[in-house]
């Protein structure tokens, strides 16, 4: 069998094509990984769309109706930075269960991918910086409830530090959050992460690299998580539109590479998303984002051949 992926068609609704965010990156994704052959018959599950009462478990039921009828105030609705539609409400209640898909079937298998994911700042009752529900804390908060797991590491590599996961999860001591970033990026208010470590911008592969291994070493050998829940943003890449770090695209697939042999290796699950990634250029985007699917592919077939 190939690596298990996750992903569902209503991921890129209609959306402005020259806002920031870029909403066709999850289709262009899914289209790449086709036509690289790594989507097969039997590896490509779906995820169900999320009721109400299922996010509730990670954010404010009252947000939750606001964002699902629209009456969520305009101030409040600026800050998240995305214009409001249905197609954005069906794919925000889908997204998180895609993560929580993908969890579980890395718990299965020892790796899967979600084609979308790593929506890390969106807070208990808000959203912000194009996220509008926490894919991250929902996913880890719904699996220690139903006891699928008993401890479990959020590693966030975006460039962006993860403020609303580290919030939601503050009181939440069996799931541990850990955020590497640039220090003098967005979110300028940051949240407190069980472990936060700021970079120095326009910092290169091998500084960069060091961190992030040796930080990662240090986790598995404190927490011995049963998941890591890896955010493999691609924004740290040194052309990236709202990144400011100079980390090559080698660089960005070393990184997946060695976190994704190191989890195998010692027999921990990890599931991927994708996280944060900004670019004119869509189809390019699409293709730094396929790099962690592509490499956690890899690694799942040398691991069952």
């Amino acid at each position: 069998m190939q690596l298990p992926l996750v992903y569902h068609p209503n991921y890129s609704c209609p959306f402005p094509e020259q806002h920031r965010f870029v909403m066709s990156k999850f289709v262009r994704l899914y289209n790449y990984l086709q036509q690289q052959g790594l989507i097969g018959k039997d590896n490509l599950w779906q995820p169900a769309e999320a009721s109400v009462s299922d996010l509730a478990i990670a954010h404010s039921p009252v947000y939750l109706q606001g964002l699902s009828e629209d009456s969520i105030e305009a101030k409040a609705w600026r800050r998240l930075g995305l214009p409001w539609s249905q197609g954005l409400v069906d794919r925000t209640f889908t997204a998180p269960n895609g993560t929580l898909l993908a969890a579980r079937l890395a718990l299965q298998h020892g790796i899967a991918s979600h084609l979308a994911g790593g929506t890390h700042h969106a807070h208990w009752d808000f959203g912000s910086g194009f996220c509008l529900v926490n894919d991250l804390a929902y996913t880890a908060k719904t699996l220690l409830a139903t006891g699928e797991v008993s401890k479990l590491l959020i590693f966030d590599l975006d460039v962006h530090q993860g403020d609303g996961t580290a919030a939601i999860l503050t009181d939440e001591p069996r799931a541990f959050t850990c955020s590497i970033h640039c220090e003098k990026n967005f979110p300028f208010r940051k949240s407190i992460s069980d472990l936060d470590i700021g970079l120095d911008k326009y910092l290169q592969d091998d500084a960069y690299l060091a961190v992030v291994m040796e930080t990662f070493e240090r986790l598995i050998a404190e927490q011995r998580p049963d998941l890591v829940i890896y955010d493999a943003g691609v924004d740290v890449w040194e052309h990236d539109a709202l990144g400011h770090l100079n980390i090559s695209i080698e660089g960005i697939c070393q990184r997946d590479e060695w976190i994704l042999r190191y989890c195998q290796q010692r027999g921990i699950a990890v599931v991927t998303v994708i996280g944060g990634g900004y670019d004119t250029d869509h189809e390019r985007l699409a293709r730094r984002h396929a790099s962690v699917i592509e490499t956690a592919a890899m690694v799942y077939n040398s691991h069952h051949f």
